[in-house]
């Protein structure tokens, strides 16, 4: 940073660089930079630091594009749309930046950059000039409709809209600041006014304040018996009117000025100067529906709030609150047509989405808008509501899946392709990413919220053995060993030794698949199926299996936000998980893949095992059934095959039956000791 002695007075703007203008009409470049967003014309050229930069605020740095260095003293302030670079002290706007990368002249950037914000460039002939004087005194007798509007309002024929301003919570001061006025019920009110101070008839009907007679009689007032609302646009110049109606039986509640050459309702947002102004002290940007939630948000001190005119936002004005701030808060009424409008806005705008450009959405109470909100509930209930304001992806899920039940794949199915739909209009890859990465979570959620429980068991059912004992009654599985917080770091004293080794296997398969997360998917059915008893290995198998294909880096992340490395690095230092080949090599595919399907193996051919002995249990009661003694030998015969490693060696004493087939002698001994609790007698009750 360089010192504060060369740094720019604060209390003045950069120079603005003076350019020959040519013949552009006036206010064309104004508009231009109102448009264009320094940032982006900039960023095209630059790398934003994203430690120095503030994008919220529209105060970003980059290293130079001007000289060579390395440390970012290049500054835009995107708010006032200047820059200006500390090292080689260049700056300008968003022209002479072009002008100076492009190695064009100065129309050849206005035209670069009029094209990028869809401005026409008007031509250079006599006619753009009388075009300009036009807007020019449009723009006069409109600030005239304004001072006669607010006149109206003192007058006795105003006594309701008065009575009805101060119901609603309108000052006189804020009446004032809002330039309220009253349109009376007359036809030609406005009309006779303004031609009694030589205004041109043109002037008058090019500003759309009156409609010629379909009867050839005099012109008439396009707004009677309406509480006025004056709309201005980014440079403070009155272009519109928006007219509230006082009969209640009016077919138009809400009436705007029709477009003409300063009003385009596309591109305009009520209260968007001072909006900006509060956006770039910090304030967050409010999107409401009409003029009186805007009112009252600014009047509890909400002052970034603008309204798109009764309409639904356009892509333009889309465009203009970006502009404006990042992450626009759109604030929903809590009625269906507020539903509605936000979910059209959702497909109008993924198209749209940038890296740090999305919009927020806050939905109001049942029944309620922002104005009705803070009556009834004050500033505070609306801060909250906004600060739990949800992203759109959330919202996006939400209209995909209210109300709908998913109890078929073929529903699930319709689901996913709707929802492929949608995100396949994101053009932005890495935003496309990271919504894919988002709806599988919630799918996730909604699917499968079993696998959120590691204490997970089904009533009554059994484990994932072979089915059919006699009776159709099966062994349920048992409750977790959850070890005390106080003894994880030796949970595997309070273990026997068939789960000590059951333990290690699922702490070996978890460790290995973090170091090669890209493998998840090949033995996601097999993560599926581990119980996992310890409550740190479901927690990390379910982040393997929800993260797994986001890559090491986000995986690492999650598990790091949602375990802590501690609980990582514990299972690796266990000595059986820390001396297994692939975990002393991290990120060997082949070995990985190798040891993981093993131990997978070795997992289900135990359980298996130890299922069939508890079915056999149950079963023996009776007379020795040879079909029992059978599935144990095979289920014996499995496990064993499974122990057996090309990859471990063990030191264990073995004895050789007469079918030639080894067991391990203290497993013999344990089965021996099991069998010989079994008694061979008919239950009572039992043919």
């Amino acid at each position: 940073m360089p010192p504060v002695a060369d740094l720019p007075p604060l209390d003045s703007d950069p120079p603005q660089p003076v350019y020959e203008v040519m013949s552009l009409p006036p206010g064309f470049l104004e508009e231009l930079r109102d448009r264009a967003s320094l940032s982006q014309v900039v960023g095209r050229k630059v790398i934003w630091d994203n430690r120095k930069s503030n994008q919220g605020k529209g105060d970003m740095w980059a290293p130079c594009p001007f000289h060579q260095e390395k440390s970012a003293s290049f500054h835009v302030d995107d708010r006032k749309g200047f820059y200006y670079c500390f090292g080689c002290h260049a700056k300008g706007d968003a022209i002479s930046f072009v002008r100076e990368t492009e190695n064009v002249s100065f129309m050849e950037a206005v035209e670069i950059i009029a094209r990028e914000v869809g401005m026409p460039v008007p031509k250079q002939d006599p006619r753009a000039q009388a075009k300009a004087d036009k807007r020019t005194q449009l723009a006069e007798v409109m600030e005239q409709a304004v001072q006669w509007f607010r006149l109206q309002l003192r007058t006795g024929a105003a006594g309701a809209a008065r009575d009805y301003l101060a119901k609603r919570g309108l000052s006189e001061q804020a009446q004032a600041h809002w330039e309220i006025g009253f349109a009376p019920n007359s036809w030609q009110g406005l009309w006779d006014a303004l031609k009694s101070k030589g205004v041109a008839d043109e002037l008058i009907l090019g500003a759309g304040l009156a409609k010629p007679s379909s009867k050839g009689g005099k012109p008439y007032d396009t707004f009677r018996g309406r509480i006025m609302f004056p709309i201005r646009d980014a440079r403070g110049r009155a272009i519109a009117f928006g007219g509230r109606a006082m009969d209640p039986e009016d077919k138009a509640k809400y009436l705007n000025s029709p477009e003409t050459e300063l009003f385009d309702k596309g591109r305009s947002l009520y209260n968007v100067k001072d909006a900006r102004a509060a956006a770039g002290r910090g304030q967050a940007l409010i999107v409401a529906e009409g003029y009186m939630d805007v009112i009252a948000l600014h009047g509890a001190g909400f002052e970034g709030a603008v309204a798109p005119l009764g309409t639904a936002i356009t892509e333009n004005q889309l465009q203009m609150l970006w502009r404006i701030a990042p992450e626009p808060i759109i604030t929903l009424d809590g009625d269906a047509a507020g539903q509605r409008a936000a979910l059209r806005l959702i497909d109008l705008a993924l198209p749209l989405l940038e890296a740090g450009q999305s919009l927020r959405f806050a939905v109001m109470p049942e029944g309620q808008d922002p104005d009705d909100l803070l009556r009834a509930q004050g500033a505070g209930a609306l801060q909250k509501l906004l600060d739990s304001a949800l992203p759109m992806v959330r919202l996006l899920w939400q209209r995909e899946t209210e109300g709908k039940v998913f109890d078929s794949p073929e529903r699930k199915a319709a689901l996913d392709k709707s929802l492929r739909e949608k995100i396949k209009l994101i053009r932005d890859p890495s935003i496309r990413s990271h919504y894919g990465q988002e709806i599988k979570d919630l799918r996730w959620d909604l699917f499968r919220p079993q696998k959120q429980r590691p204490d997970f068991r089904p009533v009554g059912g059994r484990g994932p053995g072979k089915g059919g004992g006699k009776g159709g009654k099966g062994a349920p599985w048992g409750a977790p060993l959850a070890p005390l917080a106080s003894t994880k770091a030796s949970a595997l004293v309070a273990m026997s030794d068939e789960q000590v080794g059951m333990h290690l296997r699922e702490a070996v398969i978890l460790v290995a698949l973090v170091d090669c997360p890209q493998l998840v998917e090949t033995f996601e059915t097999g993560l599926e199926a581990m119980r996992c008893d310890d409550p740190d290995h479901a927690r990390l198998r379910d982040l393997l299996l929800r993260f797994g294909h986001a890559g090491q880096e986000t995986l690492r992340d999650e598990i790091s936000y949602s375990l802590g490395w501690e609980t990582l690095e514990n299972m690796k230092g266990q000595r059986h998980v820390a001396i297994t080949p692939c975990i002393r090599n991290p990120g060997n595919v082949d070995m990985t893949r190798l040891t993981v399907a093993e131990e997978l193996a070795k997992l289900d051919a135990a359980r298996g095992l130890n299922e069939e002995i508890a079915e056999a249990v149950e079963d023996l009661s009776g007379p020795a059934d040879e079909g029992v003694t059978w599935r144990l030998s095979e289920a014996a015969r499995a496990a064993d095959l499974a122990r057996r490693s090309a990859q471990e060696e063990s030191n264990g004493e073995f004895d050789v039956g007469d079918n030639g087939m080894t067991m391990d002698r203290d497993e013999r001994s344990a089965l021996d000791a099991l069998l010989g609790t079994i008694k061979y007698e008919k239950s009572k009750g039992r043919g």
